[in-house]
Parts: structure tokens; sequence; C-alpha cells
């Protein structure tokens, strides 16, 4: 696969997986460390986009001149935003919480190109869980999946209890691959 001109501003695994599926390799990866605490009366879809952009700024700023690819993933249930659990009893709440219930999955993706202009697009999925069961929601929680992601990881055995996805899987999974492959096309990297 050939290497393309720009950098990902994440060491998500799963984002690397998906711009391979699409063609894409960047030709270097660079985690962005930021502070993700949300603002007061921050709505989840700015929110999410303010993550987007804040981790490409803080790649680009390192790397000025270069086509910065970020993107953020959020789970949100009515207003309320899933952050990554620390433990068992936090995910276990989580897992309550979605059971038998519609929530929306939100990623963005900002891409600034090498004169400094960023782009933002937004993905929204809505996701329908069945009810899970007690033993389901222990047994989804001892997987240890969830470990490291906003709410839960969609591929694996989560997958199993989604009745039906209303968007984009990829998503998701933490990348939109419709909007990212349109960003990174509009500036030059097809």
């Amino acid at each position: 696969m050939e290497v393309k001109d720009f950098i990902l501003a994440s060491s998500s695994p799963q984002r690397r997986k998906l711009l391979e599926q699409i063609g894409y390799k960047p030709k270097a990866i660079e985690a962005a460390d930021i502070d993700e605490s949300e603002r007061r009366d921050e709505a989840p879809s700015a929110y999410v986009k303010r993550m987007a952009v804040e981790k490409a700024r803080r790649v680009w700023s390192q790397h000025q001149g270069e086509v910065v690819l970020a993107c953020d993933t959020i789970v949100v249930a009515g207003r309320r935003l899933l952050h990554k659990a620390s433990n068992d009893a936090e995910q276990t709440k989580v897992m309550q919480l979605l059971s038998g219930k519609s929530h929306h999955v939100l990623s963005a993706v900002c891409v600034i190109n090498k004169d400094g202009r960023e782009s933002v697009r937004l993905s929204s999925s809505r996701i329908l869980m069945k009810k899970l069961s007690e033993a389901e929601i222990s047994a989804y929680v001892a997987s240890r999946e969830w470990v490291g992601c906003s709410g839960y990881k969609i591929e694996g055995c989560m997958e199993a209890f989604v009745r039906k996805i209303i968007g984009s899987y990829s998503g998701v999974v933490g990348l939109p691959l419709y909007e990212t492959k349109n960003l990174l096309n509009g500036v030059g990297i097809k």
C-alpha cells in the first residue's frame, strides 16, 4: 500500500485499519495530547468537533506545512456525553443506560491543509440496542473490549447487541470513511 502525504493525529489502531480499508496509509502517526474537558453548556456536536479541531491543530503546530487528519468519536445518550469508563462498575452503568434504548455516536473529522486551512465534517449515527440481560452486561464488561473507548467498542462482541445502525458503521468504529475520504481528496490526497 502506497504511503499518502498526511499525518494522522491519532494512535488508534482502529482508525489506522479503517484508513487502510480505503487505501490510505499516513506517512506519520502522532497522537495529540489535549485537554478533553467539556465546556459548560457545550452541545455534544460542538464538543466532538472542537476535539477533532484541537487535536489537528496540536499536531499541525508541530508540523506546519503538512496535511494533518484528526478525528474524535463520542457516544451520546440524550444530551449526556458518555466518557471513557475507568472501571468495571462505571462500564456496567454505561451498559445499563444504553440497554434497550437508542443513542447516537458522533464522529468529527478535521483536516488541516498545508496552508493551515481547516475543514471539519460531522458524522452522526443512531444506534438501536437490544435489551441486555444482567448476564450479557456482565460478560461484556468482563471482555474488557470497552477499555479506552467512549461508551463501548462496537467491533467485537458488542455488535451482537446492536439491532440497527442508522448512519455510518465506520463512524461508530471511530473514523467515518465517507467524510474522511472527501476531506483528504479536497486537499489533493487521492
